[in-house]
């Protein structure tokens, strides 16, 4: 890279919402820097996930036809884990595993080198192996970029680098984060013939199935993943970091013993693990989202800490596709009226809402909160399991009827008044 060499916009971070930016950027003739510090793109990102599809087809019309994706997730289950059960919340639905589609499964590395590939299609410069050190201010005005030496000027930055990024705090935009806002996730992507896939999940070719874990974490707030790839799982765990230090657990430990718990291991018996890998991850919903603009400079996908937690789906990656593109539309309409200030980039935040973005997180705002009360990963994933396995069980004594066998259970764990209140607390986090 040339010192002090000029673009209209350069765009931090080649994974989802930078290569969707860069993509619409150079789609419309600007000139366009892609800066990765990965070796290619999509080499710092964790392997494995669901990506609904909405959002990325209006971007990128049918991508599921020349796209990596994995599986379309027709299956979706919600499972409780006791010490040695489990009870599942299952939907089948195979008009999802068609066009449109719902979801797919899909692996990062793979994925984002596609979306890289088509911004470079479109006229983007793609430079990976770059860190960006600092952000180049002149009169509180970001000008551009910073690496080692080189000092690279645009009209507009956009920080797409990640949950890690510091380029939105040297901005000015937030300061640090709490704790207790942040978790820990950790996958292992763990290898299996794809006739074994299709016949344990029971899905047919093409199709996947994915799994939210609930319990067994050792009182640690969180929760696991499993997707379907096809010739692989995607097992994870996701763990508040201050209650991991709080309770002396170790995260590793967690998956390990997911993968021992009888539900998980008969599932990927057999298997190989190729993959491991961490990532942190934003927990605070709406309430953690910094400010997302400044003069001559956006925030997009992690880097603003876009995530929804509705308690049944867990959206990250569409909402950078959608936030990469409405960050370059704003820039786009900037760039009509020759004005990068902060109040002209302004039309962002107005088009994440357009998009339903923060419209969404502002729906389920109280989410986080809710996920603080340790009875949902502690009470209630042992009091399903050990509830439906005595209804389900024939014993030589009198039977009982169901609301008394979920008292005596909840004896010593949780008073119906705690039930009532968390009941109310779901409710107005849904």
């Amino acid at each position: 890279m040339a010192a002090e060499e000029k673009f209209d916009v350069i765009v931090v971070g080649a994974g989802l919402a930078g290569s969707t930016a860069a993509y619409v950027l150079a789609k419309e003739g600007l000139q366009v820097l892609l800066i990765e510090r990965g070796r290619q793109a999509g080499a710092k990102n964790m392997t494995g996930g669901i990506i609904y599809s909405r959002v990325v087809h209006e971007v990128f019309p049918n991508f599921w036809e020349e796209a990596p994706v994995e599986r379309a997730i027709t299956s979706y289950n919600i499972v409780f884990l006791g010490e040695n059960s489990a009870v599942t919340l299952n939907l089948k639905a195979p008009g999802l595993g068609k066009p449109p589609y719902n979801a797919f499964s899909v692996l990062r590395a793979k994925f984002d080198r596609w979306i890289a590939g088509k911004a470079e299609e479109a006229g983007a410069t793609l430079v990976t192996g770059v860190t960006v050190d600092e952000l180049v201010m002149e009169n509180g005005k970001v000008k551009g970029i910073k690496s080692g030496s080189d000092e690279l000027l645009a009209d507009v930055v956009i920080d797409a680098e990640g949950a890690k990024s510091l380029l939105v705090e040297k901005a000015g935009l937030r300061g640090d984060f709490k704790p207790e806002d942040v978790s820990v996730g950790v996958k292992e992507l763990i290898e299996l013939p794809e006739e074994t896939v299709n016949e344990r999940f029971n899905v047919g070719g093409g199709e996947g199935a994915s799994y939210t874990l609930v319990g067994y974490t050792k009182g640690v707030a969180g929760g696991g993943f499993l997707y379907t790839n096809k010739a692989s799982i995607s097992l994870g765990i996701v763990a508040r970091i201050d209650m991991l230090v709080e309770k002396q657990v170790k995260v590793h430990e967690l998956i390990e013993d997911y993968k021992v718990h009888p539900f998980i291991s008969k599932l990927i018996e057999g298997g190989n693990v190729a993959e491991y890998s961490a990532q942190i991850i934003h927990e605070g919903g709406i309430a953690q989202v910094p400010r997302l603009y400044s003069d001559g400079f956006l925030a997009a996908g992690s880097s603003a800490c876009l995530l929804i937690n509705n308690l049944f789906t867990l959206r990250g990656m569409d909402l950078a596709v959608a936030s990469g593109a409405a960050a370059a539309r704003a820039v786009l309409k900037a760039k009509e009226r020759n004005d990068f200030s902060a109040s002209s980039l302004s039309a962002y935040e107005s088009l994440l809402r357009e998009a339903f973005i923060l419209t969404d997180m502002e729906a389920f705002r109280r989410t986080p909160s809710l996920l603080n009360n340790r009875r949902f990963f502690t009470v209630y994933p042992d009091l399903a399991c050990s509830v439906m396995e005595e209804l389900f069980s024939v014993n030589p004594a009198p039977s009982e009827k169901a609301f008394k066998v979920v008292r005596r259970h909840m004896k010593g764990k949780a008073g119906l008044l705690d039930v009532l209140r968390d009941l109310l607390g779901v409710y107005r986090a849904l």
